[in-house]
């Protein structure tokens, strides 16, 4: 059965924010709130909490997981970030998106796309993800809580509680989130493309085909 820790959005509690990334860090599958709805997350390296997220997910490995970071600097040392791409990113960072760039060797290729050598990225514009990150120490492997055949995330921590309590190990409830995912936006190519329109504002990029 899932632990529940409410946590305050305006000023996460220590205790708990440090229990949390322990839990990360012992391998268990985690839900917590962000600027855009609530998110499934785990450790980076660990091979059964990311089977566990893809499951629960019902998504294949062709579904690109998204590393969530404390900051660019984290971020660039997990993604390939040329000189236009670091201005998008710091003009849009921390806020409502999700990036998809290249993989650099620290990531393993089982989380990076199988074709591509891409992995989602993202640094939230959340206190208690932005908390439980700086504890952490490093960034957290993590999908939107989307539930198999729907197309809404989950963004009512309660909710998520009672419909996965058997299958996660902790859920955050850091009150009301947004009901929208991120935005999704590919910056692999000479002009972004947009994958998916979500909560972050796409009116100001320049898209491609």
């Amino acid at each position: 059965m899932a632990q529940y820790f409410v946590i305050n959005s305006s000023n996460p509690q220590a205790r708990l924010i440090k229990q949390a990334a322990q839990m990360v860090r012992d391998g268990k599958v985690i839900v917590y709130p962000t600027d855009s709805c609530y998110a499934i997350g785990c450790h980076l390296d660990d091979k059964n909490a990311v089977a566990r997220i893809r499951q629960i997910r019902g998504v294949d490995d062709n579904h690109h997981m998204t590393l969530v970071c404390r900051d660019l600097s984290e971020l660039s040392h997990y993604a390939l970030v040329n000189n236009v791409q670091f201005r998008l990113l710091k003009h849009n960072t921390p806020g409502s998106y999700t990036f998809i760039l290249q993989a650099t060797k620290e990531i393993p290729k089982r989380l990076q796309h199988p074709k591509r050598s891409t992995i989602g990225v993202r640094i939230p514009d959340h206190a208690i993800a932005l908390a439980l990150l700086e504890e952490l120490g490093e960034p957290l492997l993590s999908s939107t809580m989307i539930l198999p055949n729907e197309e809404s995330p989950l963004n009512d921590a309660q909710q998520i509680r009672v419909l996965l309590e058997q299958q996660v190990d902790l859920v955050i409830d850091g009150g009301a989130v947004a009901s929208e995912p991120t935005s999704v936006i590919d910056l692999t190519r000479d002009m972004p493309i947009l994958v998916r329109a979500g909560r972050g504002d796409t009116a100001h990029f320049l898209f491609g085909n």
